[in-house]
């Protein structure tokens, strides 16, 4: 995990985790207190204090979502993602000298697609595009994995296709890579309780299940039966206490149902911890243009998602909408790049084009390919971050 330094500070925020099962309330405030401390990133300051004040206030959202982690969530997968986070967030320190080192973007997270293969036809989706034949090893997964890691990369989020076709060499690689941390975009039909058994063995993995509304909106584009295949599976995870969220992607049709405080309460009762928001985006010759969310319909979302943040004990990232967050485009490897399941190493998922391959290149020398430096020298691409895309 790098150096003495960075060992012997991981072995000392470990052992307050532990300190943090014995009271959360009172301690979580210490812990953030141990962390600041430890992180040399000034900018993060805003970030601890918000979170002290929250964790102080029993009514506020925030320590109402941190209390179903330790009421909800299984003590042991409890510990290890923790424990993981920490090595995440140890490993945010390498990625920065990685970059100056380099001179190019070194990403947090890597998305990355096991396979193209998928068991649904949904209207519009953008990953059709690259049909249903294509797959990585589960060796070239791994590699690409071991690489990321020595660059200090420790978030593996995977797509498709429907990566749970995957799902035994996803179980191998949580297994092997237990330091990391796994979340997978999924329809959700394949998960069945073998596999949630298997997650609560491993504890590094997490679904976010992907949902439309309620079941005529769901159905609508993911095809009849998948609604009440996702209620089964989001069942199954929390009859064994393990995390999970949904992906929301809203559209023309189910934008106003997306982002209405009803059904935010429903997913909170479902038991999700987080919700990915995400626009329509048209991608594809077989893309659907009369699904594009109009700009009211945008804004809506874009206010009712800052408004949830404030008062619903749920975990919300907007896409397109936080880019004034993160300062624009994140893609390029600035904080995540995407690897097909042809290889192909692209700079966002929906940015179909690359110039490197992970068959021909290591994921270095993709960072410093042309391509990824155009978008190191060019981020951020307008300073309309509501408009962050190149």
């Amino acid at each position: 995990m790098g150096n003495f330094v960075d060992k012997l500070e991981f072995f000392g925020l470990k052992k307050a985790l532990g300190y943090l099962e014995n009271d959360p309330k009172n301690n979580v405030p210490k812990l953030l207190g141990w962390l600041q401390k430890f992180d040399k990133d000034e900018g993060h300051n805003k970030a601890y204090k918000l979170l002290n004040e929250a964790m102080t206030d029993p009514d506020n959202n925030w320590n109402r979502l941190m209390t179903k982690v330790y009421t909800d969530i299984d003590a042991g997968y409890r510990k290890k993602s923790f424990e993981n986070m920490l090595i995440n967030f140890m490993g945010g320190k390498r990625l920065g000298q990685n970059s100056e080192k380099y001179d190019c973007n070194v990403p947090w997270a890597i998305l990355m697609d096991p396979t193209s293969a998928c068991n649904l036809h949904c209207t519009g989706c953008w990953a059709a595009e690259y049909g249903h034949k294509l797959n990585l090893t589960y060796d070239q997964l791994d590699d690409i994995i071991r690489q990321g890691k020595e660059l200090g990369s420790y978030m593996y989020i995977l797509s498709g296709g429907e990566p749970l076709v995957r799902k035994d060499d996803i179980i191998r690689l949580c297994e092997k890579h237990n330091d990391c941390t796994f979340l997978a975009f999924t329809n959700g039909t394949l998960i069945d309780e073998k596999f949630a058994d298997d997650v609560l063995r491993v504890k590094n993995f997490v679904p976010a299940i992907s949902i439309e509304g309620y079941e005529k909106d769901t159905d609508f584009r993911r095809g009849k039966g998948t609604y009440q295949a996702v209620m089964r599976a989001m069942k199954i995870f929390r009859e064994r206490k393990l995390p999970f969220g949904a992906s929301l992607c809203y559209t023309r049709k189910n934008a106003e149902l997306i982002g209405s405080d009803e059904y935010f309460d429903f997913l909170i009762r479902q038991g999700c911890l987080f919700a990915w928001i995400f626009t329509y985006i048209p991608v594809g010759a077989d893309a659907v243009p009369d699904l594009i969310a109009t700009a009211d319909q945008r804004k809506f979302m874009y206010h009712q998602i800052r408004k949830f943040r404030e008062t619903k004990p749920i975990f919300t990232m907007d896409f397109w909408n936080d880019g004034e967050y993160v300062n624009g485009c994140i893609a390029g490897g600035k904080s995540y790049l995407h690897i097909n399941a042809n290889g192909d190493i692209e700079p966002c998922a929906f940015i179909h084009y690359a110039d490197s391959n992970i068959k021909d290149k290591t994921l270095l020398e993709a960072l410093r390919s042309p391509l990824f430096m155009a978008y190191r020298r060019n981020q951020p691409f307008n300073h309309n971050q509501l408009r962050p895309c190149p």
